[in-house]
């Protein structure tokens, strides 16, 4: 299902507009936005303070630790540690509503040994990972600190969660081992990432990768020319044929070869050559259809490479594809409690809806096991993710746990209140 525009979405349904109304006007739930916008110090000092506890690709274990010492400390005592890392902990409810998981990631791209101390320089704060996903983690602490202070009782559980492996090759491993091993039970999904609180994640776009190698006997560039078989030369073959695909626009699917490594000297026909694919559809069909169209293209410079020389025996070419990368794709659903209530949240706040998209984020995987579920924005203003030169702005920075903060007592209900607006699902 195609993304809808912004202002083709249909009105919110009367019993959202009548919660979001009745949150709005309680003098409980204006102490708890109060609460967070009076916590901005703080949260931004934690942001600091997490932000300089590296997490490296499959490596989130220290600052995991740190973040279940917080969870504990700040109301959330039988928190633990997963054995994939993830960091959970459950804010019960008076147990008759649903259970909305509220997660942010761990994990930065950035490898071990990368200095990650924060500079700050008046608003703006410079470090590699200073905005992804640690300004998420903030915001997600101080909306957990506040609610606890304010007494707020739900109907229905949130569960607090740091996961790991969100990026990269971690392939949302953190979000795949709650929902795919462990099988754990929520009925909804927020995620926090990304810094524009304006925008909403109506879908998930799905994601392929592939590790693509060939191997062969190498040889002498020029007593082996016409002889042995080229890695390189058949990489090339394969990227001929796919890289003037035109794919579908709507929903927006992409290819791209981004790394390549090969050969060992210019006079040298190499011997090995790989590459990294990466295949992006917002729908499933689609996903499914490219990959097979760019897998065939390698399959088939295989084949005439080989020819080429008339390989034979142990001079022939051999080629491995190994899947490193699974992101189900999911639709948008405009329908969706999550969405309504995002939606809710923003105008509650005087949040106007700038961008309603799809990406590819941990609530991928509730998703594609029908889970309504979305991802706002941590907050501030950001620049230059995954690189060393990465910043983040203090600019209203508190509209992040606000959004979250109303957005699931929305969906939770308010015990004495309101009613919990999402389905308990069987």
């Amino acid at each position: 299902m195609p993304i809808t525009e912004i202002d083709k979405l249909p009105a919110l349904p009367e019993e959202f507009v009548a919660a979001r109304d009745k949150l709005k006007s309680d003098a409980g739930v204006q102490a708890l936005l109060e609460a967070i916008r009076a916590d901005d110090e703080r949260t931004m000092e934690e942001q600091i303070k997490i932000c300089e506890i590296p997490a490296p690709p499959f490596k989130e274990k220290k600052r995991g630790e740190y973040l279940l010492g917080l969870f504990r400390q700040y109301g959330l005592k039988d928190a633990y540690m997963d054995e994939e890392g993830n960091v959970v902990g459950r804010r019960k409810g008076s147990g008759r509503g649903p259970v909305v998981q509220i997660a942010a990631h761990q994990d930065t791209v950035f490898p071990e040994g990368t200095d990650v101390t924060v500079k700050r320089e008046g608003n703006i704060l410079r470090a590699p990972g200073i905005s992804d996903d640690t300004r998420g983690l903030a915001s997600m602490l101080s909306l957990l600190r506040c609610l606890e202070a304010s007494g707020i009782e739900t109907e229905g559980d949130l569960l607090f969660t740091a996961s790991v492996g969100e990026e990269g090759n971690g392939d949302l491993r953190g979000q795949k081992y709650m929902h795919y091993v462990k099988k754990v039970h929520v009925d909804g999904f927020i995620g926090l990432d990304a810094a524009n609180v304006g925008r909403i994640l109506a879908g998930a776009t799905g994601s392929h990768r592939w590790l693509i190698s060939y191997d062969g006997p190498g040889g002498h560039s020029f007593h082996k020319f016409g002889i042995a078989p080229s890695a390189i030369h058949a990489m090339g073959r394969a990227i001929a044929k796919f890289a003037d695909l035109n794919p579908p626009e709507d929903p927006k699917t992409t290819f791209n070869l981004g790394v390549i490594k090969g050969g060992s000297t210019v006079n040298s026909i190499a011997a090995h050559c790989e590459a990294q694919l990466d295949l992006r559809s917002g729908d499933n069909g689609h996903l499914l259809e490219l990959e097979k169209t760019i897998l065939t293209a390698f399959d088939e410079a295989l084949e005439e490479e080989n020819r080429r020389v008339n390989a034979s025996g142990d001079m022939v070419l051999k080629l491995s594809k190994k899947q490193i990368g699974d992101r189900p794709a999911g639709p948008g659903d405009d329908m969706s409690p999550v969405i309504l209530a995002a939606r809710a949240g923003q105008q509650a706040l005087g949040i106007k809806l700038e961008k309603y998209t799809s990406a590819s984020t941990d609530h991928n995987i509730p998703l594609s096991l029908g889970i309504p579920a979305t991802t706002l924005g941590v907050g501030g203003k950001e620049g230059n993710n995954h690189a060393l030169n990465e910043w983040w702005e203090h600019d209203r920075p508190w509209l992040s746990p606000q959004l979250a903060g109303f957005t699931a007592l929305l969906l939770t209900g308010v015990k004495g209140l309101t009613k919990p607006l999402l389905p308990v699902r069987g």
